[in-house]
């Protein structure tokens, strides 16, 4: 599974594999793929050099890369706690009363959430940036789309290459004029935000669109005939992130919550704003029905929803309160169905390529060649 890019990037397999956890991203690329470590979740930059330093003693010097999430514009002065003082208290009570009717406990005195999400805030991210490249990353990928163009410009510096996500052609357009290195073209089946435009539609309009620049396809992918499928649409690579969630080098926070990833179909994700109050796909559950209802307030914008909703969510995960618990995935989901380790993913999605290869080679008549 090895193109240009993957040849550029010195990995064996075009498949780029995003992930929260460490550990994850160690193994996809001692496997053979690219890891990305999602930064979202470290609000010390010694929490991300803490982690950074553990990959570095596992990934077999193997490269690999992080992912941050920053608007392209700059807001100047904005702190969070001026952030948190923009939450209506309508919301604050909604959240008081849904969590109080499932029963969910306060959490101890003193303990603080563990699912603060300030890393969408910018100065966060740029903390982030500040410690990660004194690492030996190679590529820099955000997940708002462009970064601001002194980031561009400082991973360059470095030889660092920068990814952004797109929705659409025209979004890719934009992200090529910013400079950026590598598209990716995230279609409505992925985990996490997304847009409105399917992977099959999605990935050749943004090949088309941004010629000659890379692209990786992403978006309900989870298997080798897929990922020989998104080659065959002009793509260099695949992004994967659902499909390790319940590898066995995750570290999801709830037994409950795997069996709900493992029992899940393809159906069972919906694009709700409850989580960080922009479109994310995620496992339909109680908690989104709520804020998806007529009879809620509402979602707020980024990041005052991922501000009200953090203790929450930490609440929900340490109870394990199974009709509230949840997580984003994408669609992909449905095929989740047994942990195993990202080695054994990897095995898996190589034998799918190459039968799916094998089958084209023979409707082409090349059986054999």
């Amino acid at each position: 599974m090895q193109t240009e890019l993957s040849k550029t990037l010195g990995v064996e397999h075009a498949v780029f594999g995003f992930t929260p956890f460490p550990a994850v991203a160690a193994a996809i690329s001692r496997a053979g793929g690219f890891g990305v470590l999602g930064a979202v979740r470290y609000t010390a930059p010694d929490e991300l050099k803490r982690d950074l330093d553990w990959i570095e003693a596992h990934v077999d010097e193997k490269p690999y890369g992080l992912d941050v999430v920053m608007p392209a514009k700059k807001v100047e002065g904005v702190t969070e706690a001026d952030v948190e003082a923009m939450i209506p208290e309508g919301h604050r009570q909604f959240v008081k009363d849904t969590l109080a009717k499932y029963g969910v406990p306060e959490l101890a005195e003193g303990e603080a959430s563990g699912w603060r999400i300030t890393g969408w805030m910018e100065q966060v991210a740029r903390n982030q940036l500040d410690v990660a490249f004194d690492y030996p990353i190679r590529l820099l990928a955000n997940a708002l789309g462009s970064p601001p163009a002194d980031v561009v410009a400082r991973a360059h510096e470095r030889n660092v290459l920068v990814a952004a996500l797109a929705g659409s052609a025209r979004h890719a357009v934009k992200h090529k004029e910013g400079g950026i290195d590598i598209v990716v073209a995230q279609g409505y089946e992925a985990g996490g935000h997304t847009g409105d435009i399917a992977s099959m539609v999605l990935t050749p309009e943004v090949v088309d669109a941004v010629d000659p620049l890379p692209v990786l396809a992403a978006g309900g992918i989870g298997s080798g005939q897929q990922v020989a499928a998104a080659l065959a649409l002009g793509a260099q690579g695949v992004w994967l992130g659902s499909i390790w969630l319940t590898t066995t080098e995750a570290e999801l926070p709830s037994p409950k919550l795997i069996e709900k990833l493992l029992a899940a179909g393809s159906g069972d994700t919906v694009r709700s704003r409850a989580l960080t109050g922009k479109p994310a796909r995620q496992l339909r559950t109680e908690w989104t029905d709520a804020w998806d209802s007529a009879d809620g307030p509402g979602t707020l914008p980024m990041p005052l929803q991922g501000l009200l909703v953090a203790d929450a969510v930490s609440r929900i995960q340490k109870y394990e309160v199974e009709p509230l618990l949840g997580t984003p995935v994408g669609q992909i989901v449905g095929r989740m169905t047994s942990e195993r380790s990202v080695q054994a993913v990897f095995d898996d999605l190589t034998r799918g390529f190459e039968k799916a290869v094998d089958r084209i080679n023979r409707i082409a008549g090349r059986s054999g060649q």
